[in-house]
């Protein structure tokens, strides 16, 4: 069976379960219930407690995202986290979780696009700010045996019905969309394959408003 492990801010929480219970059967699914991951730092800070929850450091494979909580401006402040410390956040991240998991395939996955337009000048995202710290970050892994997982040109294009607010996909069509897409990378790569998942009746993990925030 193998194992595992989910890293990542409120994009992850909306597919979390459903990568879990695609999965049933064939790989153990962990990742942070109840606890969004949020900035880099803080993934930084946090991941080998994280990979320690699981039980073990013998993981097959962690995907893991961070960036858009460090892109978020407040009151048109700027990013919360300046382009030069993200990249060397992530680049300590993938050292991180190659020195405590040394076995483990290392899945990056870019930040999401958002609507813009529905954001407000004291609380924004910006999409061309979003592209710049996702090239930023492929920077940082550059060179590395980081697997990249692109999730930003996927998000751009859906619709406006896979949204369930302007940056979560937490609808059945967002949820398959992105969560199929995390599916599709980590069955490739354990050389897996996943069952289906049916929407009719899946209940997604009870975060919180509080929990996930925006």
């Amino acid at each position: 069976m193998k194992r595992i492990l989910l890293i990542g801010d409120s994009i992850r929480m909306g597919y979390d379960k459903y990568v879990k219970e695609a999965l049933s059967g064939v790989a153990e699914v962990y990742y942070p219930k109840n606890e969004n991951c949020m900035y880099a730092e803080n993934v930084l800070r946090f991941a080998h407690e994280w990979v320690q929850k699981t039980g073990s450091s013998e993981l097959d494979l962690i995907h893991w995202n961070a960036g858009l909580w460090d892109v978020l401006e407040l009151f048109e402040d700027g990013p919360l986290t300046s382009l030069d410390y993200y990249g060397e956040a992530i680049a300590r991240i993938h050292k991180r979780l190659r020195l405590i998991c040394p076995k483990a395939k290392l899945v990056f996955a870019t930040s999401t696009a958002v609507i813009e337009r529905s954001s407000s000048k004291d609380f924004a995202r910006h999409n061309a700010t979003i592209r710049k710290y996702n090239e930023r970050a492929l920077e940082a892994l550059s060179g590395t045996d980081e697997i990249i997982n692109d999730l930003y040109p996927l998000s751009e294009n859906l619709p406006r019905e896979y949204h369930s607010d302007w940056v979560h996909f937490y609808t059945d069509k967002g949820t398959e969309a992105i969560g199929g897409r995390v599916l599709s990378v980590i069955c490739r790569e354990l050389g897996i394959e996943a069952g289906e998942v049916n929407l009719d009746s899946f209940e997604p993990e009870k975060y919180s408003k509080d929990t996930i925030g925006f």
